[in-house]
């Protein structure tokens, strides 16, 4: 069921009135209905897998409470370390063993043994990326004391299967999400009103402008090569702004759904396309992977080795990285694009006294206004990797982009899409206070006004959006 589909424009509605209506006088029959309605979403993907949430949902209540309960240290990193195994191979199991099965094999036969690669039809789990770090944040929260353990089994499937962030995010913390479950929550018509702008806001950006994006991105990534460097340099530039589009479209959805239902969720982007280095990027990217990766890989990591002074930035920044592009997919191209992100914030580590040099010399809209551009030109080089199919296909892209034909007349791309896109970093730029763009026009904007901007939005969506696609972060 997607969040741009009919099926789901039916499901929110009835959920939201028994919601506010049937089960609004008990917590505990709102929290049931919550974990019913999740598991109907998940079953409507492929019923086959509900088993295996449920499982790593037992798990991730058993070992809090075990973790919870222990007296002694061991006996606490003992079921922490249980949990995680148990998470890790799961994810390891349906993700990545064909990969890891198929490279150790080449490598073998590069070694000089031959042998044939013995891989499995498995069928990757939607969403099993997403849900199996909410686990883990919770058990590494009960562990580090931020939390103590749910009681409730019923409290902790809600926030392990909670329908909007069930497929992609964003990841949520246990110590964040599970109080909100565990309290009362009352309906707020304000809170209502914002939900359904943002919800508005993320189909524009996927049904129009990631959509919209994707028929020039699939044309100039076709085999073959037979598009001029200006068409590819359009094509990787439109595919920043798709991926943009489609996945922090698909959070503002999910963080608009969870407002309706009277949860406030974790900001999954903010403006990512206006940062001025690398690492403002990732602070303003995804940011609830990558602050899960900062909290409970980057940190811990750095602090183990800090005898190593700088070298243990770095090689926790490389680490980290490494695993974040693994995390994506199981393919090099993945790969590689996570190691591109982690040189690129490992020579900002090393270079912050010069640049804060320069800095001084430079007037600070220019330097920043170069960074931007900088910062902007680096993610899409990045991002060839992370479409292309094969690391062959990548490097032949980037071979092909910087040509003589860069210079030449790309494909035209539609000026309606080129519109659409100018309005909306128009808006992100004037509106980057807000958590979203259009969050400040209720504020502002007269009635007559506003309402008319939401039904031009609208008649944009059904009148530019091609046919509803599937989004990209559900692949992974």
């Amino acid at each position: 069921m997607l969040f741009n589909s009919i099926g789901y424009a039916l499901f929110l509605p009835i959920v939201f009135l028994l919601y506010w209506h049937l089960a609004a006088k008990s917590l505990k029959a709102q929290n049931l209905l919550l974990l019913l309605a999740g598991y109907f979403f998940y079953g409507c993907w492929d019923t086959r897998f509900l088993l295996l949430l449920l499982f790593s949902t037992g798990l991730g209540y058993f070992t809090g409470l075990k973790i919870g309960l222990a007296a002694r240290p061991s006996a606490r990193k003992a079921w922490l370390l249980a949990s995680v195994c148990i998470n890790l191979g799961l994810l390891g199991f349906f993700k990545y063993y064909n990969f890891f099965v198929e490279n150790f094999v080449a490598l073998l036969r590069h070694a000089g043994y031959v042998g044939s690669a013995r891989t499995l039809h498995i069928i990757l789990p939607v969403g099993i990326s997403f849900y199996t770090f909410h686990g883990l944040s919770y058990v590494f929260d009960i562990y580090r004391g931020k939390i103590k353990p749910t009681t409730s089994f019923i409290n902790y499937a809600v926030f392990m299967g909670f329908f909007p962030l069930l497929i992609a995010g964003p990841i949520e913390r246990a110590a964040h999400l599970l109080p909100q479950v565990e309290k009362p929550r009352r309906f707020d018509r304000g809170m209502t009103s914002d939900g359904l702008r943002q919800i508005l806001w993320g189909l524009m950006k996927k049904m129009v402008i990631a959509e919209g994006c994707a028929i020039y991105v699939n044309t100039a990534f076709e085999p073959g090569w037979h598009h001029s460097g200006s068409t590819l340099l359009a094509g990787i530039v439109l595919f920043a702004f798709q991926i943009y589009g489609d996945f922090s479209g698909y959070s503002d959805i999910a963080i608009g759904t969870g407002k309706l239902l009277g949860f406030d969720l974790l900001r999954n982007f903010n403006f990512p396309f206006f940062s001025a280095n690398m690492t403002e990027f990732w602070r303003r990217w995804h940011i609830s992977l990558s602050g899960w990766f900062r909290d409970y890989l980057f940190t811990p990591l750095a602090i183990r080795l800090r005898n190593w002074g700088k070298g243990s930035v770095l090689f926790a920044l490389f680490v980290t990285f490494t695993i974040c592009g693994l995390w994506h997919g199981a393919n090099w191209t993945c790969i590689i694009f996570g190691v591109l992100h982690g040189l690129a914030l490992m020579v900002e580590f090393l270079t912050q006294k010069g640049r804060k040099k320069i800095a001084r010399h430079i007037p600070h809209p220019v330097y920043k206004g170069l960074g931007i551009l900088f910062t902007f030109s680096y993610t899409c080089l990045a991002f060839v990797f992370f479409r292309a199919e094969n690391t062959a296909q990548a490097l032949g892209y980037i071979s092909h982009l910087f040509s003589r034909s860069l210079f030449s007349s790309p494909l035209p791309i539609s000026y309606r899409l080129l519109l659409v896109i100018v309005l909306c970093v128009t808006l992100e730029w004037t509106e980057r206070e807000y958590e979203y763009p259009i969050a400040g026009l209720a504020l502002r904007w007269p009635r007559l006004a506003r309402w008319g901007f939401y039904y031009a939005l609208i008649a944009t969506i059904f009148l530019i959006g091609p046919k509803p696609q599937s989004f990209i972060y559900f692949q992974f």
